[in-house]
């Protein structure tokens, strides 16, 4: 039958055409993926591809609508053919990229605008800038010139560097600490501008900021370090002493001891009722742990705040006339301003094994505060030394040193460096010599914070002195008494 018959079916022609286009798809992709052996970024020569002898539409260049467009090779870089680059500054007329890749007049963005040309100077005048260079100081031409000059030049280059050495001594770093007396200088601040109605007594300011300051400590630790192991240490009979107990348990010695000065000013003792063998702050503290749930957790918390609390607003509201009452610690007394400034001790001391315990920075009080501790110490030390006289501890006790009637008694000058530092005159002789006693036999030096720690037992005394001077003995008699100051 022919092609061209009227009776052909749709299905023979159906077929002619798929057929036709299954050609014709098979010769357009294999010209459209048609690999050239080397890349060609000149313009198409006869034999090149996609030149006229390589086409895929009609003779002339123009492409056969009924074909897909041919994927075109990459380019080659400009800089891998050695041409120049293109220019990059913008003619002056209209600020415009120039001949950018046939960009026309796009505008250009500022990184592309002509630098000016570096300051030329003298070697003299840029030797000159070299210190305000090193303090970053130079204009920006000046800069520019200069680190060109210095570039090239050894002798300039040394002298900058030693300047940028010296600059960096002006400026030394600087902790990120806080000041421990920056709370003191702030209270202090407030307290100028606006008085309070009714004040803290000056001698009670102590055990204000340093329950504070433990407050502030033990907000930060977490419920485990509670329990975490804290050893108070002490000396006793000249020997060091130990008892371990945890950063709970610490808490809870405060509390009991404190509550000594809570019941002179007529507040409730934490122990309830006071049991008749525990009238010293070691067997007070002995007796709430075995009361108490031992160990103690962090409950204990609170009642020690809020005692704490207690006490500075009662003798706040009783006025200064109340620091003369006495506080028995079972086998001495002291008045309450002296009881108070004790109090703050101890709280300083035991927040440092707090601290310690759990691995946290902590400082001393501050200067103003850190002296009255050490005054108060150094006050009790003539007191001290009779005791150990009458207890055999101390050389005149044993015979020695007796001073004839009608001369003047032997001292010792206690001096103190650092922060909270001064000088004290310490009776050896008798308590009541105090004022007579000009015969100065020895001289001792120490630091501030070191006494204090010998005073606390956490120092012995062989450790303790930083210098020595004169009778050995008095020297001896004197450190031993400042470490038997400490208790539990």
């Amino acid at each position: 039958m022919s092609d061209t018959s009227p009776f052909a079916s749709d299905d023979d022609h159906e077929g002619f055409d798929r057929d036709d286009k299954d050609d014709k798809d098979d010769e357009r992709h294999s010209a459209s993926y048609e690999v050239p052996d080397e890349p060609h970024d000149g313009p198409a020569g006869p034999d090149a591809p996609g030149g006229p002898g390589d086409h895929d539409g009609p003779v002339g260049g123009g492409r056969d609508p009924g074909r897909s467009p041919r994927i075109p090779m990459p380019r080659a870089s400009v800089e891998d053919g050695g041409r120049a680059l293109p220019a990059l500054s913008a003619p002056e007329d209209s600020g415009s990229l120039g001949d950018l890749g046939g960009l026309g007049n796009l505008r250009g963005p500022a990184d592309l605008t002509p630098r000016s040309a570096p300051l030329v100077l003298e070697h003299h005048v840029l030797k000159s800038l070299l210190g305000a260079w090193a303090l970053a100081a130079c204009a920006p031409e000046e800069t520019a010139a200069v680190e060109e000059h210095l570039g090239g030049c050894g002798p300039c280059a040394d002298e900058a560097l030693r300047l940028r050495e010296a600059v960096g001594l002006l400026h030394p770093p600087e902790s990120l600490d806080l000041d421990p007396a920056l709370r003191t200088r702030v209270l202090q601040g407030c307290l100028d501008r606006r008085p309070p109605r009714i004040p803290v007594p000056d001698w009670a300011g102590p055990y204000d900021a340093e329950t504070a300051r433990l407050d502030a400590l033990l907000q930060d630790i977490g419920d485990a370090e509670w329990h975490a192991p804290v050893r108070l240490r002490w000396f006793e009979a000249d020997t060091a002493t130990s008892r371990r107990t945890t950063v709970a348990g610490v808490i809870a010695h405060l509390l009991t001891v404190d509550g000594l000065v809570a019941v002179t000013l007529g507040l409730d003792d934490p122990l309830g009722e006071v049991p008749a063998d525990a009238p010293t702050p070691a067997a007070r503290t002995e007796a709430y742990w075995r009361a108490s749930h031992f160990p103690p957790t962090r409950s204990v918390r609170a009642p020690w705040r809020e005692q704490s609390h207690d006490i500075v607003r009662t003798v706040s509201f009783t006025g200064g006339g109340a620091g003369k009452l006495p506080v028995a610690y079972g086998d001495f007394e002291l008045p309450l301003h002296d009881a108070m400034l004790d109090r703050a001790f101890e709280c300083w001391v035991h927040a440092e094994d707090i601290a310690e315990a759990v691995d946290y920075p902590y400082e001393p009080p501050s200067a103003r505060h850190l002296h009255r501790m050490i005054d108060l110490a150094a006050r009790m030390l003539p007191l001290v030394l009779a005791a150990r006289r009458r207890g055999g501890l101390s050389a005149p006790g044993q015979g020695r040193h007796l001073v004839p009637a009608g001369e003047p008694g032997r001292s010792l000058r206690l001096e103190i460096e650092g922060s909270g530092g001064g000088e004290w005159l310490i009776p050896l002789d008798s308590p009541a010599a105090l004022g007579s006693a000009d015969r100065e036999v020895a001289h001792v030096a120490l630091d501030g914070v070191e006494f204090c720690r010998l005073a606390a037992g956490h120092v012995s005394p062989a450790e303790a002195a930083a210098g020595q001077l004169g009778d050995r003995e008095a020297i001896r008699d004197v450190l031993f008494a400042a470490a038997s100051l400490s208790r539990m």
